[in-house]
């Protein structure tokens, strides 16, 4: 199994506070991204899915590429910039701002208004990636851009794609998991909890923690326990985190039907009370009544997992 090009790690996304008229609250913003930092995490990114990169504007975008640079200047660090677009011009536009900014890694997803031929994909990759050959960039690969990539996909683009070095899967099967290590090991796969657990029985893969800016000390532990195999203790707390998640986020949102990022910023607000659980227009939050509900349930069963 190959080597991968990027190294294994725990990936967080850095959600944005807007204030009442979709304004960034700044000095929020900063205290979270220090506050991650502080907590261990070294590959901090902004703009997936949670981190409104759908709904940005390119005033915002680069108001908040801006600050994320600041912060996060530490060569210790690995932050990356999340672009979702739908047009490779559009990709360019939004590259140039974060390169300019000094990113140099980076994380796509296909355009989404149409799903992509095999042909249109190898495209892409070439032109979003191929402008850019000193930065490296990790495939953010979901339902929502129509065409989910395959293991074989990734084997054919890792010999065209230098620096295509990652990839972000969260709704891969255990073998599909599984298949990806082995065909396509020269990526860095990060993976939700299921597939992170899962990979570490086959090789090297990677977390991407949407509950770590709450629980940063279960985070660090769940991953040590993968990448040191200790599956005797990993999969326990596997169920555990899937028992703790049910009941203090899922079950009290039973029946909305809510954007990644409401999820994401309750988890935030969770370990930070002043953060705002707005999202940008036309996406609805999760509701304050609902929020409470998920934050007693977690102060009333399991206290223990805010320690840090």
């Amino acid at each position: 199994m190959n080597q991968p090009r990027f190294p294994q790690g725990i990936l967080v996304s850095c959600e944005i506070p807007w204030d009442g008229r979709e304004e960034l609250i700044e000095d929020l913003f900063r205290d979270e991204v220090r506050r991650a930092i502080r907590h261990g995490f070294r590959h901090l990114y902004v703009f997936g899915t949670a981190g409104e990169g759908h709904a940005v504007d390119t005033r915002r975008f680069r108001q908040v590429v801006q600050v994320f640079a600041e912060e996060t200047r530490d060569p210790a660090l690995t932050p990356q910039v999340g672009v979702i677009a739908l047009s490779t011009a559009q990709f360019h536009e939004r590259l140039r701002i974060a390169y300019d900014a000094g990113f140099r890694m980076f994380q796509i997803s296909l355009p989404s208004w149409g799903a992509l031929t095999d042909q249109e994909v190898l495209t892409f990759f070439r032109d979003v990636c191929g402008a850019f050959p000193d930065a490296r960039f990790l495939h953010y690969n979901l339902a929502r851009s129509k065409r989910v990539l395959t293991a074989g996909d990734y084997r054919r683009l890792i010999d065209e794609i230098p620096n295509l070095v990652a990839t972000k899967n969260t709704g891969l099967t255990p073998r599909g998991i599984t298949e990806m290590l082995r065909k396509a090991g020269a990526l860095q796969h990060f993976g939700a909890e299921d597939q992170f657990a899962t990979g570490c029985l086959t090789g090297e893969c990677s977390l991407l923690s949407s509950s770590g800016k709450a629980f940063p000390a279960k985070a660090r532990r769940f991953f040590e326990l993968g990448v040191t195999k200790q599956f005797g203790e990993l999969f326990p707390m596997l169920a555990e985190y899937h028992r703790v998640i049910d009941e203090i986020l899922l079950e009290p949102a039973a029946g909305l039907q809510l954007m990644d990022g409401a999820y994401d910023k309750a988890m935030v607000r969770l370990a930070t009370p002043e953060f705002p659980l707005r999202l940008l227009s036309p996406y609805s939050a999760m509701p304050d009544e609902v929020f409470e509900t998920c934050r007693k349930t977690l102060h009333e069963r399991y206290r223990d997992w805010l320690r840090s």
